[in-house]
């Protein structure tokens, strides 16, 4: 699917494209957006704006030479972006292809950065002179999606804070459950900021005559540092309370192994005399006495209850 946006008066507005005239329209366009284009989209980029469209595996490439070059086409940026699916954030890589003329985006997936950023077009909420700066603008709404994103992570965190630390009654199992989800969400958000990072400084060297853009690209720079920093703290808070919370289930199994240990050595004197009158041997005084089952009794009740007051004198009850 081919969107289409054109600059007009400083502002960025979605062109109406038909179907029959896609290919003036694309001409004309200063940002296009592939979503997930099929082959036939693909063939008409690369005949119109002179360019190879990458395959979404050519776009994972994780090396620098491959996300980051520049060709006869323009200055190709493969920027990651953070998507959140049933819950859970996982991390797209969106082909960015700046030319003279042109900003070419192309994806999989959908994104809410792009959803955000077309719903600000439709009201007239994006300032925009060139397809150079709507790139610099799309990253500023990555980091600004990546730091409110990172906010919620925050609050969560107190919630399962509240649940570890001052909940009697709290599920731990669960509890490590939802810190483990937030340790997932928070290191993708610290990779996309990482390779933020990188796509500004590849930026600045090919951006340079390019005053506005250089200053907005350092202060997109600026607020990632800052949002990296905020990340190390979330993961040492979570590192905190996993470790509290490990803690505190083993300390209640550990009770459960002091009760069943405290039983069996309250029960161990009881049972060494219920096995010593319990022999058969022929010379046994005690098997003729009148008393003799009484005072085995007597002396099974005894001896349970002598170390269980002990234990409760010293405490360990």
């Amino acid at each position: 699917m081919l969107r289409l946006f054109k600059i007009d008066n400083g502002l960025i507005k979605e062109m109406d494209s038909q179907r029959e005239d896609l290919p003036n329209q694309i001409l004309k366009a200063d940002w296009i957006d592939a979503h997930e284009p099929d082959d036939d989209e693909r063939d008409l980029l690369e005949l119109l704006l002179h360019t190879d469209i990458p395959e979404s595996d050519e776009v994972d490439e994780i090396e620098t030479s491959a996300r980051c070059f520049v060709d006869a086409a323009g200055i190709h940026v493969h920027p990651l972006f953070l998507s959140q699916s049933e819950g859970r954030h996982m991390t797209l890589t969106v082909a960015c292809i700046l030319q003279q003329k042109h900003l070419i985006t192309i994806r999989e997936g959908d994104l809410a950065d792009f959803r955000l950023l077309r719903m600000r077009a439709r009201r007239g909420h994006v300032e925009c002179r060139s397809p150079a700066e709507l790139l610099v603008t799309l990253l500023d709404q990555k980091v600004e999606n990546h730091a409110d994103t990172l906010e919620d992570i925050h609050r969560q965190l107190e919630g399962v804070s509240h649940l570890v630390l001052e909940d009697d009654k709290s599920e731990l199992e669960d509890a490590i459950g939802k810190l483990a989800r937030l340790e997932d969400s928070n290191g993708k958000i610290r990779l996309c900021l990482m390779d933020t990072q990188r796509d500004i400084s590849f930026l600045l060297r090919h951006l340079r005559d390019r005053t506005d853009q250089t200053e907005t690209l350092r202060e997109i720079a600026r607020d990632v540092e800052t949002l990296m920093s905020h990340t190390t703290f979330l993961f040492d808070k979570i590192n905190f309370l996993m470790d509290s919370t490990q803690g505190f289930i083993n300390i209640e199994q550990n009770q459960i192994i002091k009760i069943f240990s405290i039983a069996a050595v309250v029960f161990l004197p009881p049972t060494l005399v219920a096995s010593i009158y319990g022999m058969n041997f022929d010379v046994m005084p005690e098997l003729k006495m009148g008393l003799g089952y009484p005072w085995a009794l007597f002396l099974m009740i005894v001896s349970g209850f002598a170390p269980y007051w002990y234990f409760k004198r010293k405490g360990w009850l």
